[in-house]
């Protein structure tokens, strides 16, 4: 893959996912993978995004679809894609059991060698898929890191099942971080503090400058010593699957524009409309803009997406 001239705004990183999700409405079959649903959310806001992901030769008309929507994609194909299965047995979208039956394999540092980006967007499903040595490339680029923190504790047992485990490369990878995202789950298990603010203070000790907590309700940020709260406001519950990378997603591309409190409403509100629908966001900003302003009590301006400087790093180990 040769040097690509464009310097995008964000690219994200992580294998597309061929998912079966399984409700007591029945069985379907969708495109998932965390870096598609984080990707559609930050074109959202018309930044200037990149995918580099892993998936399978008959999968692509993934990256079609990617193109379509004004999405650069640098695709390696593999024998398989990644095949998740999703179960929900009950009325309860937070209760749900996850199994992989196979993978595309891990990025590598090649391949976001090959791209230049000014916020790199890291948005795995299982321990492996992207390598640390894969951020270590990328910090040493010198672009920004945001990092979806289910790819590093979820493991993948010989039975196809996903559980929790330690994380041993906890400290050197929060250490490459600049925005990390968990949900209220993963926060307690990693910080064994079941407040949300209380677990992302101690997570932003370790290098991160800001911490997204997502739960049930909502999502809770916590930048430069200051903690931010945005309720989410679907109006019906169809897509749950992709929430909290569309969380991360829209934040990360709202933050190059604005400060975390506004990031953190327009995350909120974007994630609240991907909810109404199977799928990726794929809504109009002025959607996003009416949803704040009826919900939130507050008028988002949106500058141009291309005048900000380029987001502080993260100067940890």
């Amino acid at each position: 893959m040769s040097e690509h001239s464009t310097t995008y705004d964000i690219a994200a990183v992580g294998n597309y996912t061929k998912d079966t999700v399984v409700t007591r409405e029945g069985t379907r079959h969708v495109d998932g993978g965390g870096v598609r649903y984080a990707a559609f959310a930050a074109r959202g806001l018309d930044q200037r995004v990149a995918v580099i992901t892993r998936l399978a030769e008959e999968d692509r008309h993934v990256v079609s679809d990617l193109e379509n929507a004004g999405i650069d994609v640098f695709p390696t194909f593999t024998t398989q894609s990644t095949l998740m299965r999703l179960e929900y047995p009950g009325t309860n979208v937070d209760q749900r059991t996850l199994t992989v039956a196979a993978t595309a394999g891990s990025i590598t540092a090649d391949q976001v060698r090959a791209v230049q980006a000014r916020t790199f967007l890291i948005s795995a499903s299982i321990r492996g898929e992207v390598p640390v040595e894969v951020i270590r490339e990328v910090r040493a680029q010198g672009a920004a890191v945001a990092l979806d923190v289910q790819g590093f504790v979820r493991i993948r047992r010989p039975d196809g099942g996903l559980e929790h485990a330690p994380w041993q490369e906890q400290a050197e990878v929060l250490g490459l971080v600049d925005i990390l995202k968990a949900d209220a789950v993963e926060a307690a298990s990693l910080t064994g503090a079941d407040d949300p603010v209380r677990a992302a203070a101690l997570l932003a000790e370790h290098g991160p400058r800001e911490v997204i907590i997502t739960h049930r309700g909502g999502l809770l940020v916590s930048a430069g010593g200051r903690v931010h709260e945005a309720p989410f406001h679907p109006a019906r519950m169809v897509g749950r699957s992709g929430r909290g990378d569309t969380c991360l997603g829209s934040y990360v591309a709202a933050r190059l524009i604005v400060p975390p409190s506004a990031a953190a409403v327009w995350s909120a509100a974007v994630t609240s409309l991907k909810m109404e629908t199977d799928g990726p966001f794929q809504n109009h900003i002025s959607a996003v803009v009416e949803l704040i302003e009826k919900k939130y009590g507050m008028t988002f301006e949106i500058p141009s997406p291309h005048v900000s400087a380029t987001p502080r790093h993260n100067t940890g180990a």
